[in-house]
């Protein structure tokens, strides 16, 4: 898988369930999060390797935070909660921040509101009721791979691109003051 552009977290708040977090990690590691975290409640970390199979939070950073307000997250993160709430932002109408912290609530809950205060944006998967957590997250980050990862576009009719997505290519630096002197020789 090529690299996505940017960067990101995945969080939960108050999440009970190991299985959820665990299947959470998991995907978060799959998708190439950059760390992974929770807030308030949340089950040990060997209970949720049940569902990690990958074993995510000994391969990437893992913050544990006691509460909303000990949250410290990396500089420029915008922290997106994902939320059934009827001002969210619909998911398919949605563009990632490069720099993003998705938080995702517990099972039979809701984000705190606090946590709902703390987000920079707030987005909704567009479904009929809440779906399962690990569901929702893993939802989440493969629009974002859509989003930010260099894909060919979609044919307008059924089935696959016709040709694979040209390599990108690497134009001559752009400065905004002019041509340094190692530059101004190479016109």
């Amino acid at each position: 898988m090529e690299a996505a552009r940017g960067w990101f977290g995945i969080g939960m708040e108050g999440v009970s369930k190991a299985g959820n977090a665990g299947a959470v990690f998991r995907t978060a590691h799959a998708f190439g999060a950059s760390f992974l975290f929770t807030v308030g409640e949340s089950p040990g970390l060997a209970a949720t390797r049940i569902a990690d199979t990958s074993d995510a939070t000994r391969h990437l950073p893992f913050y544990r935070w006691p509460s909303v307000e000990a949250m410290g997250l990396p500089r420029h993160a915008r922290l997106v909660g994902v939320e059934v709430v009827e001002e969210a932002i619909p998911l398919p109408s949605f563009r990632h921040p490069l720099q993003a912290a998705y938080v995702f609530g517990p099972e039979r809950a809701s984000l705190s509101p606090a946590m709902l205060a703390s987000c920079d944006y707030v987005v909704r998967i567009p479904t009929r009721f809440a779906v399962n957590l690990a569901v929702a997250a893993a939802i989440v980050m493969y629009d974002r791979a859509l989003v930010h990862g260099r894909f060919a576009e979609r044919p307008v009719g059924e089935g696959g691109p016709a040709e694979p997505l040209a390599p990108h290519r690497h134009g001559r630096p752009i400065f905004r003051r002019g041509l340094p002197p190692l530059f101004r020789d190479q016109g």
